[in-house]
């Protein structure tokens, strides 16, 4: 069982930056698919950016060169690092877990780009 726990969401202007972070419990964190999806209102809930246990990375389109993600396995977390934030990133932004059949989710982090 791994419990996901996010933070570091708020109200930043556009332009503006936002790291998150999401801290891991549980045993055998580094195995784990780490990923970031976001999900706006009336909106599907889709994947931001994902790495794997060696350390590879993907991004949707809309992250790519404006957003890194990044795992510390010594501290059980991952992180989203996110600049030159818009408008349109407005979303919940969630932490998933994955490793063969199993799949956990945090409970979401608020994050608003607005002037």
């Amino acid at each position: 069982q791994v419990q996901l726990v996010e933070s570091g969401g708020g109200l930043v202007q556009p332009g503006g930056s936002l790291r998150l972070s999401c801290a891991a419990s549980g045993s055998y964190f580094s195995i784990y698919i780490m990923g970031w999806y976001r999900q706006a209102p009336g909106n599907q809930r889709e994947l931001v950016a994902g790495i794997a246990s060696g350390g590879s990375t993907q991004y949707a389109d809309s992250a790519t060169g404006r957003f890194t993600i990044s795992r510390d396995n010594a501290k059980n977390t991952v992180y989203l690092q996110m600049n030159s934030l818009k408008p349109e990133d407005t979303a919940v932004y969630y932490c998933n877990a994955k490793y063969g059949s199993r799949n956990y989710w945090g409970q979401g982090t608020q994050v608003t780009v607005s002037s």
